[in-house]
């Protein structure tokens, strides 16, 4: 996309008198410069990411602006978010994964940094285990087969609330709504009355509606900063399969079926809380591109 400037005779100002009549100075013109930039799109169970090797530094150090653009889904490239692959942090990892919503904000993301792992291996020509760090702390990720498995932080309390939804951390705050049928919830409706009512309007929280069905869990997601459904989040799955945990459904493993597909988690109890927290599940590669921006 071009940028329309506008150039003005700073001297004589945006105007001149010419026969009684005024005669605006002002011309479009294209700007000179753009900027290009070269991403690659991936999602991991129809959880979408637009994915930036930002390795060499080039982009600013605040791209909320960026993702606010290139997030958007009929103006931009559209995604359920930008991810910059920034250099390592920390001694010891492979890289820091940047993560912001596509209203700007910044979190971590469970299917971001298992999409953001795969982007790495490709780029490195690699299939090894690697350690990285984003907004929360260090991660550690793998391939097992066609899939990758990353680490999320132990989840140190629950808070179970007064009308029976379950409040939790797992890298990125959710609440669990036990509902008959996830398909039936008219989501946005209803997620809307948890995150922007009083306990939870100022920070966000993500509104996860769960079931427990044929020996898995069945969910869906509405996310803060994307501030809609998704097709599918890590965080919140594994939110889910810890929520199943909890009330005994299952022991350390549990399967979770989003409207993008299937992943699972695993976790071991520790503390009133869990420990040794993983997600696994797919990421397809969906395309490569370069876009414009103004210089």
């Amino acid at each position: 996309m071009q940028a329309l400037l506008t150039s003005v005779d700073q001297r004589a100002g945006p105007y001149r008198q010419r026969g009684g009549e005024c005669e605006e100075r002002a011309k479009p013109i294209f700007a000179a410069e753009m900027a290009t930039i070269t991403f690659s799109k991936w999602h991991g169970t129809g959880n979408d990411f637009i994915l930036v090797d930002d390795r060499q530094r080039k982009l600013p150090e605040d791209a909320s602006a960026l993702a606010r653009k290139l997030c958007m889904r009929h103006f931009g490239i559209g995604s359920d978010g930008l991810i910059l692959l920034r250099p390592a942090h920390r001694a010891g990892t492979d890289f820091h994964m940047e993560f912001l919503n596509p209203d700007g904000s910044r979190s971590f993301c469970g299917n971001g940094s298992r999409c953001a792992f795969a982007f790495h291996s490709r780029l490195a020509g690699a299939l090894g285990p690697v350690r990285f760090t984003a907004i929360d702390g260090e991660h550690r990720a793998r391939w097992i087969g066609d899939e990758v498995e990353v680490s999320l932080r132990d989840v140190h309390a629950m808070e179970r609330l007064e009308d029976g939804t379950l409040w939790l951390n797992t890298g990125s705050p959710h609440l669990l709504v036990p509902v008959a049928d996830p398909a039936a919830v008219d989501l946005v409706a209803e997620a809307h009355k948890y995150r922007y009512g009083p306990r939870f309007s100022k920070e966000g929280i993500n509104v996860n509606f769960v079931r427990w069905h044929q020996g898995h869990v069945q969910m869906r997601t509405y996310e803060r900063g994307v501030e809609a459904e998704t097709l599918s989040c890590g965080t919140g799955v594994t939110a889910a399969a810890l929520w199943a945990m909890a009330v005994g459904l299952v022991a350390r493993e549990c399967a979770v079926s989003t409207p993008g597909g299937k992943l699972r988690a695993m976790a071991a109890v520790h503390e009133g809380g869990f420990a040794h927290v993983f997600l696994q599940g797919p990421v397809a590669h969906v395309f490569d591109g370069q876009v414009k921006l103004p210089g």
